[in-house]
């Protein structure tokens, strides 16, 4: 997602009003977890993890064939097109805390070709909502494969889990990596093989 438009989306959530319902909601988690709500510290944190989750959460609101728009253009390149290194920040399903890495993202074209910025976004459209990481990397392959019918699409994440460093085992190195292959990324080994060794090892 752009700066731009993040910034966009960012001003929508806080202009906003979050609903009274969620806002209890939080006031009463609050008070479970032993804290008073009424304390100067906490009054606005219900309004303002309302709207915290309403932004995290906003992937549930879009689509991959919103997001890219009219960013597909006709071209006959057939080679592999990656963009590496994409930020990612998500939420874990299970604790509700967070995981965020990189993605490589990787298609080789049929025909057509996206906007470079769109794949971010796309990336952006699946990690904006509650997640686990082999989810995650599936569907951002099944978005890219449904925007362009692409002959292969490749997914790499690499991320880090705060369940796993904050809690529980409490291990702070450990990554986890997921990939989700599709056409003849999976079906041909020399393509597979360029891929997985530009997005593990082509560091610069």
């Amino acid at each position: 997602m752009s700066s731009t438009r993040a910034i966009r989306d960012l001003k929508e959530v806080e202009e906003k009003e979050p609903s009274k319902e969620f806002q209890d909601l939080i006031r009463r988690e609050l008070e479970l977890i032993g804290e008073d709500p009424k304390r100067e510290g906490l009054l606005a944190t219900p309004r303002r993890v309302a709207r915290a989750m309403t932004w995290l959460t906003q992937g549930y609101r879009h689509t991959a064939e919103e997001v890219v728009g009219n960013g597909v253009f006709t071209e006959a390149h057939d080679n592999m097109i990656m963009v590496r290194d994409i930020e990612l920040y998500s939420m874990c399903e299970h604790h509700m805390l967070p995981f965020f890495g990189k993605a490589h993202v990787a298609y080789i074209p049929n025909g057509r070709i996206v906007g470079l910025s769109k794949i971010p976004r796309i990336v952006d459209v699946f990690a904006r909502r509650l997640q686990v990481q082999e989810r995650l990397t599936e569907e951002i392959a099944e978005g890219l494969c449904s925007v362009l019918q692409p002959s292969g699409v490749g997914v790499v994440i690499e991320a880090y889990h705060l369940c796993m460093m904050m809690r529980g085992v409490q291990k702070q190195n450990s990554k986890t990596i997921t990939s989700a292959l599709r056409g003849v990324f999976r079906e041909d080994p020399k393509t597979r093989d360029e891929f997985l060794r530009l997005a593990h090892n082509g560091r610069d």
